[in-house]
């Protein structure tokens, strides 16, 4: 299988690609490194430094590569940016997708995945929402996630391509960018290290569903191997909820644990609670039953052991998060 990953610089991005090498695939990546990071790649896999917005070269490495398979990871991330600059939003989200869902059938691609995202397209939900939910997105963000899905559909309908819809929960993990836009996992780890107290907007009640970045990237190896035809999405999370508060403390004990690991107490910065921040769903939690029957996913890493291995990857990483301005 030859596969092309857009955005495969990224912090999920990588993540993907060091599964597809793991399974004996071709790999190449597409990334304008824009937030994406050269490091995060091994030095053999052919990376070309292409914006998806960018119709001539995009096409120009479908020519090279000659992928029979398609990741798409490349996307504006940011629910706040895409308020502020939703015409930018959607250049990057659709018009992008676009141009990698021609540039795929004008190269023949068989399979086609899209990450998507759970949390802005079923709104508040305080039970598990499984795929047939109604969708509500509020954000551009999110407007644009639901409206890449629906031309999935078209081009599977249209040109025979499989086209699959990951649906994500909180991803976190090692090589998560604390700045900007990132999870709350890879913020309160910077923070905490850099001997800051963690900042909880509100009450901290806040419920979401984290799921670890490489069991994330495992669904996408499966979603690629899928016998489905059509167009098919599937939510892909942890199945169950914790709230900011729970997950503060669990990220503090994960750190403790690793930076302690020679028997010597660590104390850490105590969390201190902000103003809530506008706009926050309440709760966001995943029904994955249709991945577990339809693609044998499950997610097998546990939020405490996920933690771990995320503390572990920060512990070892401070002087370079320190010399980038991270810590």
């Amino acid at each position: 299988m030859r596969v092309l990953v857009t955005g495969g610089a990224g912090f999920i991005g990588s993540h993907v690609v060091d599964k597809c090498l793991e399974a004996g695939y071709y790999v190449a990546v597409v990334d304008d490194l824009s937030t994406g990071k050269l490091e995060n790649l091994p030095k053999e896999v052919p990376f070309y430094r292409v914006d998806v917005v960018d119709a001539d070269g995009v096409n120009k490495v479908f020519a090279q590569v000659r992928p029979t398979s398609v990741i798409h990871m490349a996307a504006q991330i940011s629910v706040s940016r895409s308020v502020r600059d939703p015409v930018r939003d959607a250049r990057v989200n659709v018009l992008g997708l676009l141009n990698v869902l021609e540039a795929s059938v004008r190269h023949h691609v068989g399979s086609f995945v899209f990450a998507s995202s759970g949390g802005v397209l079923y709104g508040d939900v305080h039970e598990p929402a499984s795929e047939d939910r109604p969708l509500v997105p509020v954000s551009p963000y999110g407007i644009s996630k639901l409206t890449g899905e629906n031309y999935l559909r078209f081009y599977a309908n249209e040109y025979g391509m499989r086209c699959l819809a990951l649906r994500y929960g909180n991803v976190y993990g090692p090589r998560q960018d604390p700045f900007g836009e990132a999870g709350v996992v890879a913020i309160f780890m910077q923070r905490l290290l850099s001997g800051r107290e963690p900042i909880i907007n509100g009450d901290g009640k806040y419920v979401r569903d984290y799921v670890f970045v490489e069991d994330v990237a495992r669904a996408n190896l499966l979603a690629l191997n899928s016998k489905c035809e059509g167009f098919r999405a599937y939510n892909i999370g942890a199945g169950r909820g914790t709230d900011v508060n729970e997950l503060e403390r669990a990220i503090r004990s994960a750190l403790q644990k690793v930076l302690g690991a020679d028997g010597k107490q660590v104390d850490l910065p105590l969390p201190k609670h902000g103003p809530p921040r506008p706009g926050d769903l309440r709760s966001s939690i995943l029904d994955c039953s249709r991945a577990r029957m339809e693609l044998g996913w499950v997610a097998v890493v546990s939020l405490e052991e996920g933690l771990r291995r995320t503390a572990a990857w920060f512990v070892s990483h401070r002087k370079l998060l320190a010399s980038t301005g991270a810590l």
